[in-house]
């Protein structure tokens, strides 16, 4: 841990390997993605020791509560000693492939599907959901 308390929340992301590149931690915040203590962040929002932190990647929604600040990014190893992953399993079961059944997935190549075909998705899907 550093003996620094805050910084922004881009850099903190891209710091603990939670996006790729500080440029796509920036623009996932800009489009609302990224929530610090239930508000909306903003690329430039300072992150305190504390914070709650929730990323939305498609489907999984995930929280974090930030134990501490690293100096510049770190290791893979590492990441555990500056956050706490609070996520709930329910949203780790989204990312099962038996739950993208239930989305509609279509092939493919095949085009919108016709009246008849929609019908029978929305069929598939109101008896999945019972």
């Amino acid at each position: 841990m550093t003996t620094n308390d805050n910084t922004r929340i881009d850099k903190w992301l891209w710091m603990l390997r939670i996006f790729k590149t500080r440029s796509l931690a920036t623009e996932e915040c800009k489009k609302g993605r990224v929530k610090v203590n239930d508000t909306d962040a903003k690329p430039s929002k300072e992150v305190r020791i504390g914070d709650t932190v929730t990323v939305r990647k498609s489907p999984v929604v995930y929280s974090y509560i930030v134990k501490g600040v690293p100096k510049s990014r770190v290791g893979a190893k590492l990441v555990d000693d500056y956050l706490e992953n609070i996520t709930p399993e329910e949203e780790y079961s989204k990312l099962e492939p038996g739950f993208m059944a239930f989305q509609g997935y279509r092939n493919r190549g095949l085009g919108r599907p016709t009246k008849k075909e929609r019908r029978t998705l929305d069929e598939f899907r109101d008896s999945a959901i019972d």
